[in-house]
């Protein structure tokens, strides 16, 4: 697993990179406020139910959550699973909106 900062993150964003960006939070705090990415709740990790993001599994995939707690058990939990290449945002979404604001 490799880190990324919210200002490299927004930064590959702005440059219209594709990417593959998860956000592993709960549904009250995505719809509080995310930056995109695909939905997909640590639970669902936890419990092994990737079938939806398997084909990613050669990819980068880069996971964020509000702080980088639950991101960074995501990641270790996905290599465990067989991805090869996770990025944690560093600081998550707490980190974002203190640069960027929502």
């Amino acid at each position: 697993m490799r880190q990324i900062t919210v200002d490299q993150l927004k930064a590959r964003i702005d440059a219209g990179e594709k990417l593959n960006i998860l956000d592993v939070r709960e549904d009250i705090e995505r719809a509080d406020f995310n930056i995109g990415g695909t939905h997909f709740r640590l639970g669902r990790i936890q419990s092994m139910a990737i079938e939806d993001i398997e084909d990613l599994k050669d990819e980068e995939v880069i996971v964020y959550c509000r702080s980088g707690n639950r991101s960074q058990q995501a990641c270790m939990m996905l290599e465990h699973m067989g991805f090869k290449n996770t990025v944690n945002v560093a600081g998550g979404m707490l980190n974002w909106e203190q640069k960027f604001g929502r």
